[in-house]
């Protein structure tokens, strides 16, 4: 009876191990940064959006029926779906669907290119200043700052009539003008970081300079460099269009949100719609980035965990 019992305690003590491990599993499963991401209902209808314009810009070519630089004089201000037209025509015949779709190809490009040269920068940066401190940070932070004296769109504007138009021109400007914002928020995060414990343990042992910045304390800044270049790149796409509007960006006849929006301003009157569909898709956009990075920011910052 004694050795019945014992191994019937074995196998309940076994079966309640399993069950433990399973709602740790669980537990798990369910406080994962997806998961967390996947309850917040707004993020959702922003990761939705920004999938849809990449899925259009990564596609352009099979979803467009025509060409986006192909002009017919005859077939000029066709409004729209007349003719097959969806979207209608510009004022040389050309198809604005195709053209919105090629744009956000373009206009998409220019974000996530100018954020990136921002970040890698920025970061760079932020963490020479934030780790060295002294006279290195007085210095980096102060050409930060003369850079912030500017409003942000006025140096953009600086940098294109220097540099000239053109794709890789407005991603350099776009990324120059962003070098700011990324210098100091990385370099608050590693006053913070620098200090903790595992840092000083690691400085201890002899861990070298470049080592400390790039395997301890970059990992630990990623959080906030997620959220920041998620909502930088809603703000790049605003740039490229100001950019393109003004004549110093995107120049015709490469397809783009903001060209086509400067198109569209000499026919506002006549055919508002050339500007019309390209607006609404920078709205959707810029909308999409903005609630997709409000989630991902409740999600890593445990100061919005409610």
């Amino acid at each position: 009876m004694m050795k019945e019992e014992k191994k019937a305690q074995a196998v309940a003590d076994a079966l309640g191990t399993e069950s433990n491990e399973e709602l740790l599993k669980r537990e798990r499963r369910a406080n994962s940064a997806w998961s967390k991401l996947r309850r917040n209902k707004t993020a959702m209808v922003g990761l939705a959006i920004v999938c849809a314009m990449i899925f259009i810009a990564v596609f352009a070519p099979l979803l467009s029926p025509y060409d986006p630089a192909a002009i017919s004089p005859t077939e000029a201000f066709l409004k729209p779906g007349v003719d097959g037209h969806i979207f209608g025509t510009d004022n040389v015949g050309r198809d604005l669907l195709t053209r919105v779709f090629y744009g956000a190809r373009v206009s998409l490009l220019v974000a996530f290119g100018g954020t990136v040269v921002a970040g890698i920068i920025g970061v760079l940066l932020g963490l020479i200043a934030g780790y060295f401190g002294g006279i290195v940070d007085t210095i980096i932070m102060r050409i930060m700052d003369g850079m912030l004296a500017f409003p942000y769109i006025l140096l953009a504007i600086i940098l294109m009539t220097v540099l000239g138009s053109g794709i890789f021109n407005v991603i350099l400007a776009i990324g120059i003008g962003n070098v700011p914002s990324f210098a100091r928020v990385v370099r608050g995060e590693v006053h913070i970081i620098k200090n903790e414990e595992y840092c000083n343990a690691a400085r201890v042992i002899g861990v070298s300079n470049a080592r400390m910045l790039f395997t301890h304390i970059l990992p630990n800044t990623i959080s906030p460099l997620i959220v920041y270049a998620t909502l930088g790149i809603a703000g790049a796409i605003i740039s490229e269009a100001a950019l393109s509007f003004l004549g110093l960006g995107i120049s015709e006849p490469t397809a783009s949100w903001g060209s086509i929006l400067q198109t569209g301003k000499n026919w506002l009157q006549t055919s508002p719609f050339i500007a019309t569909y390209s607006g609404i898709f920078i709205l959707i956009t810029v909308l999409g980035f903005n609630l997709l990075g409000d989630g991902i920011r409740d999600v890593l910052d445990p100061k919005m965990k409610k």
